[in-house]
């Protein structure tokens, strides 16, 4: 048998998710079941696979799915009584690796996940480093460097930068950016105020560019 994964069980239905997180755990995986989308923004850097179901209490396990694929390359799993060849079709399209309707076979769910996982280990390594202009990350140890002056930042400040550094010419939603760098754990004003205050500490308001009513993009000043 393979080296058993760390799996991230996604499902609202909590006897679901037991379940599942039981036979996962018999076959040799370390299994964790969470109910929230939230959750799994909190928690996924310690999966090797996420199995996640679309509905879910707190957001939609579609917008779960692409905020996780705009920050990680961990595999997913899509997980789900939405059966219809238009609802698998969105999830591949929000960055799903596979998608395998509820009910399910036991040894069915398992080799799809082997053969995601086969998949995955072909992919070369996410970057570790980031640059962008005069702009230098090391996500690794998490050092900011611009024109080649060390920058000190907040873990959330490092975090913020990060998400928008990964997307360089995309404009990141507010409500993504709340969700993926605070969770559940944030006040109206967090963004602009950890915006402004990065901003101060790059050097240069044009770091970070503001699109009103939509959100912010990396900018290159």
């Amino acid at each position: 048998m393979p080296s058993g994964r760390r799996v991230l069980v996604v499902d609202a239905d909590t006897a679901c998710a037991d379940s599942l997180v039981t036979q996962l755990r018999r076959h040799g995986h370390e299994a964790l079941g969470v109910r929230r989308g939230q959750d799994v923004l909190r928690v996924h850097e310690d999966a090797d696979l996420v199995l996640l179901d679309l509905e879910l209490p707190d957001l939609d396990g579609l917008e779960v799915c692409r905020a996780l694929r705009a920050v990680s390359r961990v595999p997913v799993i899509i997980v789900t009584a939405r059966a219809s060849e238009l609802d698998c079709v969105l999830g591949l399209q929000a960055g799903a690796d596979d998608y395998v309707a509820k009910p399910y076979g036991l040894r069915e769910l398992m080799a799809r996940i082997e053969a995601v996982m086969r998949r995955a280990a072909w992919q070369p390594a996410a970057a570790r480093e980031i640059r962008h202009g005069r702009l230098h990350i090391d996500v690794g140890s998490r050092e900011v460097l611009v024109g080649g002056e060390e920058v000190a930042l907040t873990r959330k400040e490092f975090d913020l930068l990060c998400v928008l550094a990964s997307h360089p010419d995309t404009v990141v939603p507010r409500k993504r950016l709340l969700q993926q760098v605070w969770g559940d754990s944030w006040s109206r004003r967090t963004v602009d105020t950890h915006v402004s205050s990065l901003r101060g500490k790059l050097g240069d308001s044009g770091w970070v560019v503001t699109v009103r009513g939509v959100g912010f993009m990396l900018g290159n000043p």
